[in-house]
């Protein structure tokens, strides 16, 4: 089984081509669901996705690409974690 943990100041990819940096993982204050906050940078306008500060709940972070929607998705995850 993966480990996929996501950590403060760490680089992930969408699967769209865009780099985000990892800010956080916050909790929610009213339903306790946990949230990656993030900053996307360099896209470059590569996806609709704009440069900026955002949160994703981190389920949906983690999860697997739809590839019955997206079939020529080059990752398996919605983000994948860059290791330099």
């Amino acid at each position: 089984m993966e480990n996929r943990e996501v950590k403060p100041f760490t680089k992930w990819r969408h699967f769209k081509g865009l780099n985000a940096f990892v800010i956080t993982v916050a909790e929610h204050s009213e339903t306790g669901e946990k949230l990656v906050i993030y900053c996307c940078m360099g896209n470059n306008g590569k996806t609709n996705h704009k440069d900026g500060i955002y949160a994703r709940p981190l389920e949906m972070f983690l999860s697997e690409v739809d590839h019955e929607k997206y079939p020529n998705a080059p990752q398996k995850y919605r983000f994948e974690e860059i290791i330099d």
